[in-house]
């Protein structure tokens, strides 16, 4: 953690500079949940990049937002801040064209990650085109619910008779960053068949990850475990949309099929 840039003054750097980027490890945080391979889940993690620029072959500044897909089988993450300075050391160089970024962008994000990723560049032409919506399904933030918790207590979680399909989603997922411990707000859906999850005791368990520290991957890889080692589902999917930090916000999904996430935003986003 003391090696990480997060929480510390840094200068941007105009000089191109993938060496930048700075791999975390995924297996640490998968270890403390008891997950070995092969993982009980597939999935990515859905970053957003709204502040990319560079210059063309003439120096005029061109603008893009990136949308960067990391399989969950990668052996890495990348650190949110270091991601951040690397995108700016794009500033000042020059591309020829919009690809060569997308490449660029791809190359070296494979070399931190040690795996490949998918990388989209949305062009300013296109961004009437991006989608705005609330995650389907229904919101359980109206139950009137005691909380007592503000730690993962996933003994909230129980099931009621009857096996169901449904999505249920809420929007009061907080949990802190580990390094800073600034506040990471988000959406959760929650998508199962299997007996019937009490959903006041989804909406407490939920709330307990309120002071809880860790990276948003792994806060989802925990909810995912724990909804399957208390609620036993049949097949399950968990998709958190964290709100920007930085000019980027990450959507890690977790999933027992094979279904593609939908790449929509929420309002707060």
């Amino acid at each position: 953690m003391s090696e990480l840039t997060l929480g510390k003054s840094v200068d941007y750097n105009a000089v191109y500079n993938p060496g930048l980027l700075f791999p975390i490890a995924r297996a640490p945080g998968r270890a403390a949940l008891g997950l070995s391979s092969p993982l009980p889940f597939r999935g990515w993690d859905i970053w957003n990049a709204y502040e990319l620029s560079w210059l063309n072959v003439h120096g005029k500044p061109e603008v893009a937002c990136a949308e960067i897909w990391v399989p969950v089988n990668s052996p890495n993450i990348v650190e949110s801040k270091s991601l951040k300075l690397y995108l700016n050391s794009l500033n000042q160089h020059r591309f020829i064209d919009s690809e060569t970024v997308r490449a660029t962008i791809a190359h070296d994000l494979a070399q931190c990650l040690n795996a490949a990723p998918e990388v989209h560049l949305r062009l300013p032409a296109n961004w009437q085109l991006v989608a705005f919506a609330e995650p389907a399904g229904e919101c359980i933030d109206a139950i009137d619910v005691a909380i007592e918790h503000y730690q993962p207590t996933p003994s909230l979680l129980r099931t009621q008779s009857g096996i169901v399909t449904e999505r249920l989603f809420s929007h009061l997922l907080r949990s802190r960053c580990p390094v800073t411990g600034q506040p990471d707000w988000a959406t959760v859906q929650i998508e199962y068949t299997g007996p019937a999850i009490d959903r006041a005791g989804l909406l407490a368990y939920i709330v307990s990850f309120r002071l809880h520290q860790d990276f948003h991957e792994h806060c989802v890889e925990r909810i995912f475990v724990d909804l399957q080692r208390y609620c036993a589902p049949q097949q399950l999917a968990v998709y958190a949309r964290y709100l920007r930090r930085g000019g980027l916000d990450i959507n890690p999904y977790r999933s027992t099929g094979q279904e593609m996430p939908q790449p929509t935003h929420c309002f707060r986003q």
